[in-house]
């Protein structure tokens, strides 16, 4: 009879826990939600965060906003929200150079496979090769010419050090066998504002993060990844025209969630992320900064996040990148 009363309890136990966990997503969100953006104001992260934060209040008639925590390539950002509580009221919102992480750092304050939950991608980019308006260089022929002949002339301005930003321009020095220095800064934003300073001779970033400046004509693109011109860039060659058809980098930008966040809220978010971003006037934001809408699934983000952390530690042992 004892053994029978204790598995009674057990038994009740788990439904009634299994009936909380079902109900997460019928009353999420029920308080405010923040996006963290582990850099500073500026990029295209912050871009695509602000943009989703702006519409999933509208959808959901709760408060999502984005909060910076900028600081060591994107780690203290990131640390805080694996560090949060799992109750769907902080998501990261990262990047590419989060799969970049692992081959940067000999230790990271989280473990990288497991204390963060992919939710789901919020847009894919090209990366632009740009250079200030002032620049000598017209074309990107011209530029890749005098940084192989004049060996340390040129640097090339960062998100910081390991970033995206980064380690897409090293994968560029690599193909076009370039001498450029690097000088890093805390962000894609600050290193656009290094760029429009002539502290730095050129950058490679994400399409959001240029186009508004090219179009402002206050930097000049001389390439884009990707098979075609961007729409919003249509007269900016792609990287196989400007005569380096081997350099392919892309940017994603997505949103994670901390261990143990209840999988109904997770596919809530990625749901009501997904109608964002399907929505025309969003989609028409996005294809104007030269991006793609996301909306992958969980579990494919997941995969996705994997095979990127693969790619990215294969890049950055062949660039001579060394862990800290």
């Amino acid at each position: 009879m004892q053994t029978l009363t204790s598995l009674t309890r057990i038994a009740t136990a788990l439904c009634i826990a299994s009936a909380a966990l079902s109900g997460h997503a019928q009353t999420w969100p029920d308080k405010p939600v923040r996006l963290v953006v582990p850099y500073a104001p500026g990029g295209t992260t912050d871009f695509s965060a602000r943009l989703v934060a702006d519409r999933l209040n509208q959808l959901t008639g709760q408060s999502f906003f984005v909060e910076n925590k900028a600081g060591a390539s994107g780690t203290i950002g990131t640390s805080m929200v694996a560090k949060s509580a799992p109750d769907g009221a902080t998501f990261l919102v990262n990047d590419t150079t989060y799969a970049m992480l692992p081959s940067l750092f000999a230790k990271l304050p989280w473990d990288h496979a497991n204390d963060l939950v992919p939710v789901t991608t919020l847009a894919v980019t090209p990366v632009v090769l740009v250079v200030a308006a002032n620049s000598p260089f017209k074309t990107a022929q011209e530029l890749f010419e005098f940084a192989r002949k004049n060996p340390g002339k040129l640097n090339f301005g960062s998100g910081g050090n390991g970033s995206s930003t980064h380690l897409s321009a090293e994968v560029l020095k690599k193909e076009g066998k370039l001498f450029v220095t690097h000088i890093p800064y805390k962000g894609a934003g600050d290193a656009m504002v290094g760029l429009l300073s002539n502290q730095v001779d050129l950058l490679i970033t994400a399409a959001p993060t240029a186009v508004p400046q090219v179009k402002g004509g206050k930097v000049r693109a001389l390439a884009v990844t990707g098979e075609k011109p961007l729409p919003s860039l249509p007269s900016v060659p792609t990287f196989k025209d400007a005569g380096l058809p081997s350099y392919r980098v892309t940017n994603w930008f997505g949103l994670a969630a901390p261990k143990g966040t209840p999988q109904d809220i997770v596919d809530k978010m990625q749901a009501t992320v997904s109608k964002a971003l399907a929505e025309p006037a969003v989609l028409e934001r996005l294809n104007a900064m030269g991006a793609q809408p996301g909306g992958m699934k969980s579990a494919d983000f997941a995969s996705f996040i994997r095979s990127e952390t693969k790619l990215w530690g294969d890049i950055s042992k062949a660039s001579g990148v060394q862990p800290n």
